[in-house]
């Protein structure tokens, strides 16, 4: 299994999938607690909410493996992006929930780690920082869309329901002011709750690949997964709660897709 899946398009738009991968390398799963073998905090159906981004002609890089393996959107250093916040590692050992997620003393040792960082976690950003070059080489600038979601009711990470689209912008750092105001009107505009840089402001790829001087746009979307699925078994996608998000998730690529820099 190829680490991630690449789809080249001639916009300035690329899309990022990295915690949507549902994949375990051979033994893995045999170390974990029988509840973290579901992967109960996979970004679910990311890639089907947003099939509709290959005829917008964007760029999107899917990873294929589980965050449970390496989390992709953490710095390689593992340090925390949210101190004196519950969180979770670069290789995670516990669930959103604080469970465990290996039996004792199965836990990854740093040579794991820094096994895993090689073979997963650096292909991965080597891919994102080779299609920024690529875009940029065409238009000139790139915009980056980081794809996430979560479950809407995390109470150690969160208190209450979470909104349904929590845009994250590194607090206004990571593009220009212009993106920032145009997709938060757009979510304002929309039918579903929203935030701007609340709970989550954008993790290591907002922060790292944002560079609007640079002429690097980066945003992160992160969803609230009652909108879209149920959280039950099976994890089923639905439909009928997806049209619509769906619609405006189209709407906020399209003006990114638009947006030209002065």
């Amino acid at each position: 299994m190829d680490v991630f899946e690449l789809h080249r398009g001639d916009s300035p738009l690329i899309l990022s999938m990295p915690h949507s991968g549902v994949e375990l390398p051979p033994g893995l799963a045999s170390r974990f607690h029988a509840h973290a073998v579901a992967l109960p905090d996979t970004d679910w159906h990311i890639p089907r909410l947003y099939d509709f981004a290959t005829g917008l002609d964007a760029t999107i890089i899917r990873a294929n493996y589980s965050r449970y393996v390496i989390d992709l959107n953490r710095p390689p250093s593992g340090e925390s992006l949210y101190p004196g916040q519950a969180t979770t590692d670069l290789c995670p050992t516990t669930t959103f929930g604080g469970d465990p997620l290996y039996e004792k003393g199965e836990e990854p040792s740093d040579a794991q780690i820094a096994k895993r960082r090689e073979n997963y976690w650096e292909p991965y950003h080597l891919a994102i920082a080779n299609e920024i070059k690529r875009v940029k080489a065409a238009h000139g600038y790139a915009v980056l869309y980081d794809c996430h979601s979560i479950a809407s009711e995390v109470p150690r990470l969160f208190e209450g329901t979470l909104p349904v689209l929590n845009l994250g912008t590194a607090k206004s750092t990571s593009c220009d002011p212009v993106i920032e105001r145009l997709v938060a009107k757009a979510l304002s505009e929309s039918e579903f709750n929203s935030v701007l840089n609340g709970r989550f402001v954008g993790g290591y790829i907002t922060r790292n690949y944002g560079q609007p001087g640079d002429g690097v746009h980066a945003v992160q979307m992160e969803i609230g997964q009652d909108a879209y699925m149920n959280r039950g078994p099976g994890y089923q996608y639905r439909e009928d709660r997806a049209e619509s998000l769906r619609d405006v998730l189209k709407t906020l690529l399209l003006a990114l897709i638009s947006w030209r820099p002065n």
